[in-house]
């Protein structure tokens, strides 16, 4: 007898499987699922996994929402919680005997799965990634103590990277210090100094906070120069090399801003400007991207705590997004953008900025902090609020 599937995620799959043309085969062929399972989910007589409408997802090119039928955002605030708590569980695995129940995949389809996931997190599909993180990062984890590789222990890294960005974005600080500390175990397996010095960029960010002692941060960034050194002298010089050193900057430059250190702001903003301009656009070193644009949009960001909202609008109409870069980077830049705006009287245009952020990604904006703090300052501004504007404040939770 059928499962009860008050959602018939079942049938719309089925519905925009054939819209992309592909039958049932075609679309198990793109998933890391089998072709009988997926047709068990369509009939309704096994229900969907968020594991498995996430790789639908994926392979049909929709959001997730398309299949689960919810809202235009299916990350609602009080759904947050429910969302990253398998998270949590499955980065707990870590150091435990592996489950022998658990069936694992193979290490090409590991590998692959942590780079899609990836690019989610960098298209912004926020609810698409947290739905992926708990089985991939049980399957890398399994897969790792296992049959350990260099290659497997990197797309562990690269996983538990991705969970530090997604629960960061969602706004769940403790959980990604416990994502990057698996980060650190995997990468020191891997045997990786340009994933060590990564971790140490994602460590130093979260000494952005006002309050938190920008010293320390600091001085993670230059732990992440220190990683670089260590790889050899050749190695130094690659491409991928100079790409992560010039991030650290970026990060550098970004704590020593919310510190209100404008020297020191200016110092790393001209070493990866001077970096970038070695580098070019670089967009491969393990799902970072580096280069003019990025240096560009890390200057909005000081600048703007800086309070130099002129010069952070002069460097936002300077920047050129490369082809291809990430919705998610776009997006922040927007949200930046709209603060400046705000911050210079031009309020039409702020909420213009915000407009565009929230259509490009959507998940991502909502819990965006700053993107917040402007609505709010908007609807300080306005005695009586525009409908769009209102609309924005519902729809962000003011």
């Amino acid at each position: 007898m059928p499962v009860s599937d008050d959602e018939h995620i079942g049938y719309r799959i089925a519905a925009l499987r054939k819209r992309a043309g592909l039958t049932q085969r075609g679309l198990a062929q793109r998933i890391p699922y089998s072709y009988s399972l997926l047709r068990h989910v369509e009939s309704g007589h096994k229900k969907a996994s968020p594991q498995l409408v996430a790789a639908v997802a994926r392979a049909l090119r929709v959001d997730v929402a398309a299949l689960t039928g919810h809202a235009e955002h299916p990350l609602r605030p009080d759904r947050v919680a429910a969302l990253v708590r398998p998270i949590r569980e499955a980065l707990d695995l870590y150091d435990l005997p592996t489950d022998p129940r658990q069936a694992g995949a193979s290490p090409s389809d590991l590998i692959a799965a942590a780079d899609a996931l990836c690019r989610d997190v960098r298209e912004a599909r926020l609810y698409q990634a947290a739905a992926s993180l708990p089985g991939l990062l049980t399957d890398l984890t399994a897969s790792c103590h296992e049959r350990p590789s260099t290659e497997l222990w990197r797309a562990m890294a690269s996983a538990c990277r991705s969970a530090h960005d997604v629960t960061t974005k969602l706004g769940r600080y403790d959980l990604a210090v416990i994502a990057l500390d698996r980060m650190g175990w995997a990468a020191e397996r891997a045997g990786d100094p340009l994933l060590g010095a990564i971790r140490q960029y994602k460590r130093a960010l979260s000494y952005r906070a006002r309050d938190a002692d920008h010293r320390i941060g600091l001085r993670m960034a230059a732990h992440g120069h220190h990683l670089l050194e260590q790889a050899g002298r050749e190695a130094r010089r690659s491409t991928e090399s100079l790409a992560v050193a010039g991030q650290l900057h970026l990060g550098a430059a970004v704590i020593a801003a919310r510190a209100g250190d404008r020297p020191a702001v200016e110092e790393h903003l001209a070493q990866a400007s001077e970096t970038a301009a070695r580098t070019g656009e670089v967009g491969a070193v393990h799902w970072l991207s580096f280069g003019p644009a990025n240096v560009g949009a890390h200057e909005v960001f000081a600048r703007l705590e800086l309070r130099q909202f002129d010069e952070a609008l002069a460097a936002a109409r300077a920047v050129r997004p490369p082809r291809g870069w990430a919705a998610s980077r776009r997006a922040a830049l927007l949200v930046d953008v709209a603060r400046a705006e705000l911050e210079t009287g031009r309020a039409e245009a702020s909420l213009a900025s915000l407009l565009k952020a929230r259509r490009l990604a959507p998940q991502q904006t909502r819990f965006h902090p700053r993107a917040r703090e402007t609505v709010r300052g908007l609807l300080h501004l306005r005695r009586r609020s525009p409908d769009t504007l209102t609309r924005l404040a519902s729809w962000i939770g003011l």
